[in-house]
Formats: structure tokens, C-alpha cells, sequence
């Protein structure tokens, strides 16, 4: 940080560094999760969809794990960003929106009409089971 700065600012770069130590404490699980015809295995990083293996890259499958991890609730741009690559996010959001847009193509059958990672305008993203409603 450069000086000068506000003890709020400082208060906010705390606790967003915890909620990131947080998510990487929390992450370790091993469990498959199952959304829709998707299979993610955090242990093996691996992704499936009918039978077939998805390649991601590490960003990518660490965006869909932390939305699988929270599935059905909006996570903010600003918010995937510090949480996944651990920095804040002042003017980052082009980084998430081309990461997404390449999770799309690579996860949904018309990436033009999401059925996986929603947008939610103005709010961020979530993902959902198309399969559920």
C-alpha cells in the first residue's frame, strides 16, 4: 500500500486477506460435486461432463470449484476476483468476464445461452443445475 491511506482501507484489505485464507482453508475438501451433467473432483482437478473430460486451465477450475462451492447464490466480479487470485480487484472485472466466457465455451452447449454460470446483470454470477428448478 502507498502512503497516504485510510485506516478503513487498511480494515478492508484485512479482512478481505482473511476471507481469502478462509476460502483456501476451506477448499481442501475431496468430495465430487455433481451440478446438472457436470462431475467436478477438486482432489484430482478434474472436470467431466457426459463421460467426457473438460480441460481447464487453474483459473478456470478454480472459478467453477469456488461457484460450485457456492452454487445458487451470486458471487460478485470484484469478489472471484480477490478470492482467486488473492489481490484486490480495483479495476479487474475484464479478467473474470473473459475467464467466465472461456469456462462457458468450454463447459455449456451454447455458450451464447448459459445454462451452467448465469449472469446476473449488474450482481455477478451464479452457477446453477439447469436440471433443478
Amino acid at each position: 500500500m502507498t502512503k497516504p491511506f485510510s485506516p478503513k482501507e487498511v480494515a478492508y484489505r484485512v479482512k478481505a486477506q482473511l476471507r481469502r485464507t478462509e476460502y483456501r482453508q476451506n477448499s481442501l475438501c475431496c468430495d465430487s460435486v455433481k451440478i446438472g451433467e457436470l462431475v467436478i473432483d477438486p482432489e484430482g482437478c478434474t472436470v467431466m461432463k457426459r463421460n467426457n473430460h473438460i480441460e481447464l486451465t487453474a483459473k478456470e477450475f478454480e472459478i467453477l470449484q469456488y461457484l460450485a462451492e457456492n452454487k445458487g447464490r451470486v458471487i460478485s466480479r470484484e469478489r472471484l476476483y480477490e478470492t482467486i487470485w488473492r489481490e484486490d480487484s480495483f479495476g479487474c472485472d475484464n479478467t473474470v468476464m473473459v475467464h467466465i466466457r472461456h469456462l462457458r465455451e468450454k463447459l455449456e452447449d451454447n455458450p451464447t445461452v448459459p445454462k451452467y454460470i448465469i449472469t446476473i446483470k449488474g450482481l455477478g454470477y451464479k452457477l446453477v443445475n439447469p436440471y433443478e428448478k
